[in-house]
């Protein structure tokens, strides 16, 4: 069932309710749980794990509370990991870049194997993303940015969160797929990178649209295409970057849950089987799309494999590409 349905019908994915937990489980949490974010409050995965967040320390009757650790596109946020105590109340929320692109860029890096190291818990959500302009701007279409690019290489910016964000990697693809040059501004996170956009201090950006929704009603910021390969459901008049042009191009972002790998076992059952039932949750996918994002409600085994496939990927787009750790 597609968003559109979800929406206008009310009909979702329901598992059907889950039972309490069984009373050895009670033992979890003890007290209040951390969730370490590696992001900027107020960015697309921010707010999404926000939203499960709450869910949990309802289901789970224990405050869930996240902590946004964005410094060094996320390396910061996984040493903070790397030193807490695995008896899960530190949660990890890590999404496609820290998981599978960070990797490849800052290998030298990183204390931590983000595959060895940490075991999935439950996928959340889909982060739909568009290439974004001020309003004011004269690029109208990715056409136009195109062949703006090339008549003015360098001239282009364009600003992303950080080195290694989900929007520094979107726009390298476009510049790779499409031959262009543009120039890298980047913030200490998604939201001021975004805000640099509508106030027209920057002239691009791979924006999420949960963070492009403040700005479209008063017309800051225009949309001009759609990273997905087939149009969004909600904004159906705006075409595919494939669609303008750009041949193969496909970029999604997506944020998870997941625990250290030496967390007790039933503490790690308990999660998956609460944070699972909540992904599932018709309720709680309609509180996503509102707040522009995609349900992705995947579990334990199927985002295990999406880390695994998404890691081979990136490896070859980075290396064809010739994306620099710059």
């Amino acid at each position: 069932m597609n968003r559109r349905e979800l929406l206008s019908s009310g009909a979702g994915v329901l598992l059907g309710s889950v039972a309490a937990a069984p009373a050895w489980a009670q033992k979890y949490p003890s007290g209040s749980v951390t969730i370490v974010l590696p992001l900027q409050a107020g960015s697309a995965s921010d707010v999404a794990v926000r939203h499960m967040a709450d869910r949990l320390g309802g289901r789970l009757g224990s405050g869930f509370v996240v902590e946004n650790v964005a410094a060094a596109a996320g390396l910061v946020g996984l040493e903070r990991l790397s030193r807490a105590k695995t008896d899960g109340q530190t949660v990890a929320a890590l999404n496609n870049s820290i998981m599978t692109i960070l990797p490849h860029l800052q290998g030298k890096n990183i204390k931590v194997d983000t595959r060895k190291d940490f075991v999935p818990v439950a996928g959340i959500a889909n982060i739909p993303t568009f290439f974004a302009v001020p309003a004011a701007s004269s690029i109208r279409t990715i056409q136009d940015l195109v062949k703006l690019a090339k008549s003015e290489p360098n001239r282009i910016t364009y600003s992303s969160g950080g080195v290694g964000s989900p929007q520094h990697l979107a726009t390298e693809m476009f510049k790779s797929y499409t031959g262009t040059q543009l120039v890298h501004v980047p913030y200490r996170g998604a939201s001021q990178a975004a805000l640099a956009v509508a106030t027209g201090e920057v002239q691009v950006m791979s924006m999420a649209l949960s963070l492009a929704q403040p700005f479209l009603p008063d017309n800051r910021v225009r949309l001009i295409g759609y990273c997905g390969v087939e149009r969004h459901a909600q904004f159906r008049d705006i075409p595919t970057l494939q669609e303008q042009g750009v041949k193969n191009y496909d970029y999604s972002s997506w944020i998870g849950l997941f625990l250290h790998k030496d967390v007790p076992q039933e503490v790690l059952v308990v999660l998956r089987r609460e944070a699972q039932a909540i992904a599932d949750d018709r309720d709680f996918q309609l509180q996503l799309i509102r707040s522009g994002l995609e349900p992705w409600p995947r579990n334990a085994d199927q985002l295990a494999k999406i880390v695994e496939g998404d890691f081979q990927r990136w490896k070859k787009i980075i290396q064809d590409a010739n994306i620099q750790n710059a």
